[in-house]
């Protein structure tokens, strides 16, 4: 009797079990699919974000209103070699990385963006990186600070830039991805508190000669999947254009980014701001408005597909390196820095290396037809000479150029320069 009772509240439960399973994977389906919907509505509502605001106030009321306490920002500084021509025209032919008496074009954005942002930085700490140096290139940043702790406030950011320029390289290649990955990694190990990266740059991400129409160069990739990733985050990514460009690449970067969560990216071309014929508190809040446009809508959007508070444990992990070290102490670390970059890439950590290394990509390293590829001579032929001239005497490289067969009488090595390095013209 026992057994016949057993046998049947079991046989009940399993028909049970197997009555309700399908109904139970049913109502779970639905409800998926239903999230599943929800966030593709949400997506395709903050595919393309609008700059909706004719004010800084209407914007920082706006964020107010969406209950936005703190901003938590994130500074990116760009050190590649191209800082130094691409100030030709607004920078008075000086690189824009040069320490004077008056502010350089870095040094203004980030005082802009500190005044901005500043009622929104609660805790006043912001974690600075630098990429595209000779320790960086395109795989990585340093940070502003030997332990990696934030910087405190706006004006230690300003003090910590004007102590770390001097002893830097400039390098390359452009690519943002490096920036933008440890941004990702802080948002996620914060619990996914909302952030603003502030990348400051002076130049599109590299794409080369000998990269086709129709496809991505390697940094632009990287760049485009570091930004879709990015989507995923409760991070907004704001690039401030600064030097003479050109931009047009960067049109594509803002609005044309496929299959991201939301519009993440804003592109402000701080130039062509600065250059206005208004007054100087004028040309700040048009700064200011076009870096802060999007962020509202933004900000909304990581809320409303649940990104804000949200930790993915996916992000990858970056360990940024140390700051440039000063020039005295570099022969004590020669070990250490050995140990940080790749071996093709050593030769570019002391000064007298520099020769070594193809002017064109700014990484890989040359012989008489450069190791990474560019065939020089070739390529130059295509250019106007002239001009390629004066961009080799900008790398200290003028004699390297005269060195190209077909330009050993070329018209476009000055007098005195031939006849230094023994041209016959």
């Amino acid at each position: 009797m026992g057994s016949a009772i057993g046998t049947f509240f079991g046989s009940h439960r399993r028909q049970r079990s197997t009555n309700m399973r399908p109904e139970l994977q049913r109502r779970q389906s639905r409800a998926h699919l239903s999230e599943e919907s929800r966030k593709r509505v949400l997506s395709k509502k903050y595919a393309l974000i609008p700059d909706n605001y004719t004010s800084l106030d209407q914007v920082t009321a706006e964020l107010s209103a969406l209950g936005l306490e703190s901003s938590n920002l994130i500074v990116g500084i760009d050190f590649t070699k191209s800082n130094e021509w691409t100030g030709m025209k607004s920078f008075n032919k000086q690189s824009l990385h040069k320490i004077g008496d008056s502010p350089n074009p870095y040094e203004q954005a980030i005082t802009i963006v500190g005044k901005a942002l500043a009622p929104f930085d609660e805790d006043n700490l912001i974690p600075c990186f630098g990429f595209g140096d000779a320790t960086t290139h395109d795989f990585g940043v340093f940070n502003f600070h030997e332990d990696s702790s934030p910087c405190h406030g706006f004006e230690e950011v300003l003090t910590c830039y004007r102590k770390i320029v001097p002893h830097l390289r400039l390098s390359g290649p452009t690519s943002f991805a490096p920036v933008i990955e440890a941004a990702v990694d802080i948002v996620d190990r914060s619990g996914g508190q909302y952030h603003v990266l502030v990348i400051i740059a002076d130049g599109q991400v590299t794409r080369s000669s000998d990269t086709s129409a129709g496809e991505l160069s390697p940094q632009e990739k990287k760049t485009i999947d570091s930004i879709v990733m990015a989507s995923n985050y409760a991070l907004s990514i704001v690039l401030v254009g600064i030097g003479d460009g050109p931009w047009d690449d960067m049109k594509t970067f803002d609005d044309k980014i496929p299959a991201r969560v939301f519009d993440n990216f804003q592109f402000v071309n701080f130039t062509s701001i600065m250059e206005k014929n208004v007054s100087l508190q004028h040309k700040e809040a048009a700064f200011a408005l076009a870096a802060l446009m999007e962020v509202p809508l933004q900000y909304k959007a990581t809320i409303e597909l649940g990104l804000l508070g949200r930790v993915t444990g996916k992000a990858k992990k970056v360990n940024p390196l140390p700051p440039p070290i000063p020039s005295a102490q570099r022969q004590t670390s020669t070990r250490q820095t050995s140990m940080r970059q790749p071996s093709s890439l050593q030769s570019t950590t002391t000064g007298d290396d520099q020769n070594q290394v193809c002017p064109i990509c700014l990484t890989s390293i040359k012989d008489l037809a450069f190791g990474c590829g560019h065939m020089f001579s070739v390529w130059v032929k295509n250019y106007n000479a002239p001009m390629w001239f004066g961009f080799y005497e900008s790398l200290g490289m003028w004699r390297e150029f005269t060195k190209m067969p077909h330009l050993s009488s070329s018209s476009a090595v000055p007098p005195e320069k031939a006849a230094a390095a023994g041209i016959s013209s």
